[in-house]
């Protein structure tokens, strides 16, 4: 028989913002969710309390709950059983929720989502249409990131400017633009990967490094589906070293 909660597990109620949108009070409770997983107080393997309990429990509408839920399946830390109901599968560390920002981590994300579709075509049209100058910037923010981790740095700044320079070698401002227009969550999103990566271990940050030096080589050979092959990879590892510890070292 699946396991189900412990019956005399208890929690304190916590209410949620009612004057903010519909999708806004998801992101609220996705993120109160998120953390009880972190805490342990809602264990992997685990189910979840019904719908209606945490409609109960937070007072909210079930299309609030379905939001939080849809994107704690995005995110696989909980999947759907079919007349079963949500079950806990991933439990991301401590750190994770002492480092983003409170309100932050459902925007996050959803942005490292529309970072794999949009960077991935970047880096493939950068393969095809970079100049030897904007090879000369690449490898220039390249040795930025590894001055950075040389002297133990989190080297945020250093990051956007690396993936700034592969979308102006497209030739195509609109890349540029879109990537500004993210900025904050571009930038928030980065700093949390790479400090978490920090606090893990120095190789950590190296393993990063080696996905962005597989990004760059693919660009310099002007092989445009191996670019965008690698920055997919990279933008979906960096989301899924903020979410677990599985991705050694």
């Amino acid at each position: 028989m699946p396991r189900t909660m412990r019956a005399a597990k208890t929690f304190k109620p916590i209410a949620l913002d009612p004057t903010v949108r519909a999708v806004r009070l998801g992101d609220q409770l996705y993120e109160l969710i998120l953390a009880r997983i972190v805490k342990g107080e809602f264990v992997e393997g685990e189910r979840l309390p019904s719908e209606v309990r945490l409609c109960e429990e937070f007072g909210v509408s079930r299309p609030v709950v379905r939001e939080a839920l849809s994107r704690l399946q995005a995110d696989g830390l909980v999947v759907s059983r079919q007349g079963s109901g949500s079950y806990v599968m991933r439990r991301p560390s401590e750190e994770m929720i002492s480092i983003a920002p409170a309100g932050s981590i459902a925007d996050l994300m959803r942005c490292f989502e529309f970072r794999i579709a949009l960077e991935g075509e970047t880096a493939a049209l950068a393969a095809l249409r970079r100049s030897s100058d904007d090879m000369k910037q690449i490898d220039t923010a390249m040795q930025a990131l590894d001055t950075a981790i040389e002297q133990g740095e989190v080297g945020t700044g250093r990051d956007v400017d690396l993936h700034m320079a592969i979308a102006r070698s497209t030739r195509n401002k609109l890349f540029e633009i879109s990537l500004k227009s993210i900025f904050a969550q571009l930038e928030g999103g980065m700093q949390l990967a790479r400090s978490l990566s920090m606090r893990r271990s120095r190789v950590r940050l190296e393993t990063v490094q080696g996905e962005h030096t597989a990004i760059v080589e693919a660009i310099r050979a002007e092989d445009s589906e191996g670019a965008r092959a690698a920055m997919r990879t990279h933008i979906n590892n960096a989301r899924a070293r903020i979410l677990t510890d599985s991705l050694e070292p």
